[in-house]
């Protein structure tokens, strides 16, 4: 690989990822202002703030898996130098996101009866209804600003996207401070305020990601010019079936580290206060991989039918990845109690940062081959590849991760540690296949089928 075109796909690749890495930590950063806002109002609220956001995470990581396909069509499109196709994907992708977010939405609203057996405290259960209703409603607008966004991204144009969904970010600590806390002459409205303000700032940024479109000359090819046509039956149709199992994959991991939770419970309120901590610090180290993996993403969906270019950016993918997940787990290694202690704060501190110390070591391990598999599975999206990645992601994390992480856990006294060394195991092997996969896409002969 020659060295100057190994320094500017380097080039390329962090220009691009640089803003999803950011966007990606800001939104993580929102999540923590609107905990520490709530948990002003008292225990319940801050409670009930944390199952609504739990339940809600789920149907809108599904969602985003599936929408993924927008940033893959968009980014060959434009490779192959088709404004047309291009216009076609991000209008379809309308009725997509759409499509998707209200019946996700339909499906938690008819699940609100079922709260009283989900063994949660009775006044936490009178409390969510109203605030998970709005919180699920503003779904719908989530999900069609991450697809606006994604077909931005895919054109090389993140930072006007990036900036705007900042803005969005700190509408909604504005609003929040109005509405909790009846600012302006308006009613204190607690927590139902937050969703209020929640569900405000979503549809401002779609509204605004709208306006930018028809305004900025350089996307005017790009973009639709008439926005709600008649969808393209045939084109939704290829963005499903490209979506779909992206979705099923990232919820396949998603709710592994959700399960994981459910089993360390098991051990007492200690280990889950720490599973917590530790999970939150190497949940920011992530975003840096998973921005990463976007970007590739779009890299490799526009250089389709050309071998040598897309294993040049599998390499200078690996290779950005590596470094920084390296860098990682060096710190959680070396540093990962003096991460904890910041995080933690209470009469238990010492024995939750001893236990969250333990956890971090793990994840310093699992930093590096979840790095590759989300690496990898990015460029493989990009290469319209995701059925078996998805088939790869519910065997390493389901049918490896979940249950060697119970038999460690439960069987070999491990407790909390195994649970993650689990987790650990299941990444490798979706990180092993995937690497493997992937480098044998950009070296087989067999052309890219596009539907």
């Amino acid at each position: 690989m020659p060295y100057s075109s190994f320094l500017r796909e380097i080039r390329s690749i962090l220009a691009l990822a640089t803003p999803l890495i950011i966007g990606q930590l800001g939104q993580m950063l929102l999540g923590v202002i609107d905990t520490i806002m709530v948990s002003s109002l008292g225990v319940t609220p801050l409670a009930t703030l944390t199952f609504t956001n739990s339940l809600f995470y789920i149907p809108m990581v599904f969602g985003m898996g599936i929408i993924s396909c927008i940033s893959v069509r968009t980014s060959t499109a434009r490779g192959q130098k088709n404004a047309e196709s291009a216009r076609n994907v991000c209008r379809n992708g309308i009725f997509l996101a759409l499509s998707v977010s209200v019946v996700f939405c339909t499906i938690a609203l008819a699940i609100i009866p079922l709260f009283p057996y989900l063994d949660q405290p009775a006044d936490v259960i009178d409390a969510t209804p109203s605030y998970y209703s709005i919180v699920m409603i503003s779904l719908i607008p989530c999900l069609m600003g991450i697809m606006l966004k994604n077909h931005a991204d895919a054109l090389e144009r993140p930072w006007p996207a990036f900036w705007i969904n900042m803005s969005g970010v700190a509408l909604n600590v504005l609003l929040n401070w109005i509405f909790i806390f009846g600012k302006l002459g308006l009613p204190a409205m607690g927590l139902v305020g937050a969703g209020i303000a929640t569900l405000m700032a979503r549809i401002a940024i779609v509204v605004a990601m709208v306006i930018w479109f028809k305004k900025a000359e350089s996307l005017k090819e790009w973009t639709p010019k008439h926005w709600f046509k008649k969808p393209d039956i045939e084109e939704l149709k290829a963005q499903f079936k490209l979506g779909l199992p992206s979705g099923l994959q990232t919820l396949a991991e998603v709710s592994a580290f959700a399960t994981a939770g459910l089993l360390i419970g098991h051990f007492g309120k200690v280990p889950m206060a720490a599973h917590q901590v530790a999970l939150g610090i190497a949940g920011m180290a992530f975003m840096i991989p998973l921005g990463l993996s976007m970007a590739l993403t779009v890299r490799i969906g526009e250089t389709i039918g050309n071998n040598q270019r897309q294993r040049t950016i599998v390499k200078t993918g690996w290779l950005l990845t590596l470094t920084s997940s390296c860098s990682t787990a060096i710190l959680f290694i070396t540093s990962g109690s003096i991460l904890a202690a910041w995080l933690v704060m209470g009469d238990q501190d010492p024995a939750i940062i001893s236990t969250a110390t333990t956890l971090l070591f793990v994840a310093g391990i699992f930093q590096i081959v979840d790095g590759l598999q989300v690496a990898s599975a990015g460029m493989l999206r990009g290469l319209h590849d995701t059925k078996g990645p998805a088939v790869i992601g519910i065997v390493a994390y389901w049918i490896i991760g979940i249950p060697t992480g119970y038999y460690l856990s439960h069987q070999m006294g491990m407790e909390a540690r195994g649970v993650w060394w689990g987790l650990a195991i299941g990444l490798g092997i979706a990180a092993l296949f995937l690497s493997f996969r992937i480098w044998n896409k950009v070296h087989s002969p067999k052309p890219v089928n596009i539907p």
